[in-house]
């Protein structure tokens, strides 16, 4: 008999290990190895076998790409417009955040402009599903197909018996292989049940959407290879009691990254935001320090966003900086700064700071806003209700350009702001600036800008 040999896998990368430790040798995580059988896999992925000849590129034909657009503007927003046929989408989020009410939402919009639809439901019954889609006020139609499996060769006989269009898998962890030893949700039924989905759905040309949890720290749980296989990989964001919810792209081989699309949650399910600047700034308070209004952008997209700043005197030996929706290590930059460049006392100040609507701002735009929001609340001076601040923040508190500024300043026109402060290298490139109805401040350093608020 064969004698069976058993392998430590860490659940976060993937590495195999011969024996058992406390912490990874790959990622550094403490307690992820598991152990797992190593018994060979029978290859039945159904892979395409290719046999084109190469050709020169210049040869190659093109045409417009076919996608399947589902009505939700938001969302084809986020996708670049689309599903391309035979695109592989994974979704991610933290639980209860929205994520199977989304993907049920998507498939009644495609199911409505009659595209067939298989929904795998493999963490609720089907009634489950029928009650939730009622919920959502769903139209009734009779291309949307649902059951609920986790064994992943039934659920390959059910899409080779139906065709359908498009397949939506709730979710990844929870459906096995019999092939594989390991339980489900391991690293091996992850990586090769999402790699013989994905064979599977390039060789019939389905739009395929799987649903995956997160760790956490916010990522998605599994080896890192499921976002490498996939074409689109999609995160579902906000806080668990907020109403507001982000879907973001961090990965796209279709269309542009760092999209957004911003949903409201109702007992009705998502509802798309028409006018996501003016939900940020809806709640904004007037004459109060430390709020500034920054232009950032999200892709192809600006959006105005509130950054909240607040500064007081600490009680413990241990200053504490925390940030919400903002880069921490950005924010000890800038506080630095502001403590050396303009003799602001910080060093035994509590500093925070929040990005209020649940947004993350990764824009380097949005320094010079952080650093004016900082001192507005140190030195308890109001900025203006009409202006917005940006621009990127040096070590030497110099203002750098930043990229798009026309887009930004457009929108904050049109939300009536009145005063915005630009870096100054911005207005030699962008001379049409000064015929808008804003008046544009240039400033050099952070100095100079917050002279020019006062």
């Amino acid at each position: 008999m064969t004698k069976t040999r058993t392998v430590f896998i860490c659940q976060n990368c993937g590495i195999q290990s011969p024996r058992w430790a406390g912490k990874c040798p790959g990622c550094d995580s403490w307690n992820s190895l598991v152990e797992e059988i190593d018994a060979p896999l029978t290859d039945k992925r159904n892979r395409v076998t290719l046999k084109d000849e190469p050709v020169l590129l210049t040869d190659v034909m093109t045409g417009e790409e076919k996608r399947h657009v589902t009505g939700l503007r938001e969302f084809d927003t986020v996708m670049g417009g689309g599903i391309i046929p035979g695109a592989v989408t994974l979704i991610g989020g933290d639980p209860g955040i929205g994520k199977s009410t989304l993907a049920l939402q998507v498939g009644c919009a495609l199911s409505e402009r009659r595209l067939k639809v298989l929904y795998v439901s493999g963490e609720e019954s089907v009634q489950q599903t029928r009650l939730r889609a009622q919920r959502l006020s769903a139209k009734e139609n009779k291309s949307l197909y649902i059951v609920n499996q986790v064994n992943l060769e039934d659920m390959i006989g059910y899409i080779n018996k139906m065709r359908p269009d498009v397949v939506v898998v709730d979710s990844v962890q929870v459906i096995y292989s019999p092939e594989i030893s390991s339980s489900p949700g391991s690293v091996s039924q992850v990586r090769e049940c999402a790699a013989i989905l994905t064979h599977l759905a390039k060789s019939k040309g389905i739009s395929l959407f799987i649903i995956g949890h997160v760790t956490k720290d916010g990522m998605l749980a599994g080896p890192r290879v499921l976002e490498h296989i996939v074409d689109t990989v999609l995160y579902f964001e906000g806080e668990r009691y907020s109403t507001y919810r982000i879907l973001r792209t961090t990965k796209n081989r279709f269309g542009s990254t760092n999209e957004i699309g911003v949903f409201e949650m109702t007992p009705a399910g998502l509802i798309e935001v028409a006018n996501p600047s003016e939900l940020f700034l809806s709640e904004r308070p007037r004459d109060a320090s430390g709020s500034v209004v920054v232009p950032i952008m999200e892709g192809s997209r600006p959006f105005l966003v509130e950054i909240q700043g607040l500064v007081s005197r600490s009680n413990f030996s241990m200053v504490r900086q925390k940030a919400q929706g903002f880069d921490a290590n950005r924010l000890s930059l800038l506080v630095a700064v502001l403590e050396k460049r303009l003799g602001l006392n910080l060093q035994d100040k509590d500093i925070f700071l929040n990005v209020a609507g649940g947004v993350k701002v990764m824009d380097p735009a949005a320094d010079l806003g952080v650093g004016i929001a900082l001192a507005s609340a140190l030195l308890d001076k109001p900025v203006a209700f009409d202006t917005v601040i940006l621009g990127e923040v040096g070590l030497s508190s110099e203002v750098r350009s930043i990229s798009q500024l026309a887009v930004r300043v457009n929108e904050a026109d049109k939300l009536g702001f009145k005063t915005c402060i630009v870096p100054k290298n911005n207005l030699k490139m962008n001379k049409d600036l000064k015929k808008k109805n804003i008046n544009i401040i240039g400033v050099e350093t952070v100095k100079e800008a917050l002279e020019a608020l006062t």
